[in-house]
């Protein structure tokens, strides 16, 4: 496989990095910089969004017809690359890059005209309501119940783990609509209005402090059976086919540059000895691994676009991916918590851009942190980072997958 970008691919790697230069505010890169987790800061993602919804690069990966770019998988990929080393915040995944592609194959001609036009400007932002307290890696098995009533479905039950559920107005679920010996049976995809009488939405705060995620309660909450999207009781088909897209993406430019971060802070550390940190053996092993494990990544992030690029299905590689990428990641975070030494450990979130609000924490009057804002970055990425091998399908689940899918076992 030929790893050298073409012409072509260079010209359009040019036009988005001009693009990105006059594009991106220092505002805007300091959101990207200075975030603790995959969920940046709210406004800046969305100001973020606008501004490419403008150009018409909100949403690449859509069909043209729907709003998305004519591109080669290759330069998907130089855009989501060269988006992240220009350190541009993330855009959230939920509705654009994951609700929006199971609209698109299953949703009906006035779903598609109602939601896809309205994900694209911000109007319509989605959450996510996969999980419960007793059916998380285990999703098929959810209680969250849905009783047909006319034409509604009457629902009643918890999501838990819902990420911005505070800043959404929509919410996909998935609920129990009937019971059968399999039990991915009888499970219906439905889309839900975030003001409808009979939800309560509690936030639960994380270990770093961060209030980003929630629980979600449904209380008798009357949904019109026109916000099904698919069939009833066959929801867990629309789930799989979302699934993939939430675990695809380009993770190593982002892990490129956060070891490359990590390499130029621990050479202004002092080490055990007192020499740079840099300098320690220890150390210097666990990032030159971590390095090199990036470049690995990118390998087979290249190999599985060029099998797609030639209509091939990815199969278990997403899988792969998905392991490889947030256990890389986990060790980065160890190791710039290292790096950060002992201002890393000074709880200073007001020196970061947080993806939530921030609870029972009072900011010094006049901003003062300690270190560079880098260091009090740290230890709040190392605290989310924690459930990466969680969120997506556990990666032991990943696993099963694998052993299955590749190994035949």
């Amino acid at each position: 496989m030929d790893y050298d970008w073409s012409a072509l691919d260079l010209a359009f790697r040019d036009e988005v990095r001009e693009f990105l230069e006059a594009k991106l505010t220092p505002e805007l890169r300091r959101a990207g910089r200075l975030a603790t987790s995959v969920y940046p800061d709210h406004e800046a993602s969305m100001e973020w969004q606008r501004i490419l919804h403008e150009r018409g690069w909100a949403a690449p990966a859509w069909p043209v017809e729907y709003g998305g770019c004519d591109w080669s998988l290759t330069q998907h990929y130089i855009f989501n690359r060269e988006s992240t080393l220009a350190g541009a915040p993330a855009l959230s995944p939920m509705g654009i890059k994951m609700v929006a592609h199971a609209i698109i194959a299953y949703g009906t001609a006035e779903q598609k005209d109602y939601y896809l036009p309205r994900i694209l400007t911000g109007e319509v932002f989605f959450c996510q309501g996969y999980s419960e307290p007793e059916a998380g890696s285990d999703l098929a098995s959810l209680t969250m119940a849905a009783v047909e009533d006319g034409d509604d479905l009457v629902c009643t039950g918890s999501k838990i783990w819902t990420t911005h559920a505070t800043e959404a107005n929509w919410i996909f679920c998935l609920v129990r609509t009937s019971r059968s010996a399999k039990k991915q049976q009888g499970i219906t995809f439905l889309l839900i209005d975030m003001n409808t009488p009979g939800i309560e939405i509690r936030p639960l705060v994380m270990t770093s402090g961060e209030q980003v995620q929630n629980q979600v309660f449904f209380d008798n909450v009357r949904v019109p059976k026109s916000n099904v999207l698919g069939q009833i009781d066959d929801g867990w088909t629309v789930a799989k086919y979302l699934l993939v897209h939430e675990r695809g993406g380009a993770m190593a430019p982002f892990l490129q540059a956060m070891a490359q971060e990590i390499a130029v802070e621990a050479a202004r550390q002092p080490g055990p000895d007192g020499n740079s940190l840099i300098d320690d053996p220890a150390f210097a092993a666990r990032l030159a691994e971590a390095r090199i494990r990036t470049e690995v990544l990118e390998i087979l992030e290249y190999r599985t676009i060029s099998a797609m690029s030639q209509g091939h299905n990815p199969g278990p590689a997403s899988s792969m991916l998905k392991i490889l990428a947030t256990e890389l990641s986990q060790e980065l975070t160890e190791l710039a918590l290292s790096a950060a030494g002992p201002r890393g450990r000074v709880y200073q979130p007001h020196a970061t851009k947080p993806g939530g609000p921030i609870a029972e924490f009072t900011p010094p009057a006049d901003g003062y942190r300690s270190g560079e804002p880098w260091q009090a970055v740290a230890p709040l990425r190392y605290f989310n980072d924690r459930a990466g091998s969680i969120y997506a399908g556990s990666n032991e689940i990943q696993r099963n997958i694998l052993a299955k899918a590749a190994l035949g076992l």
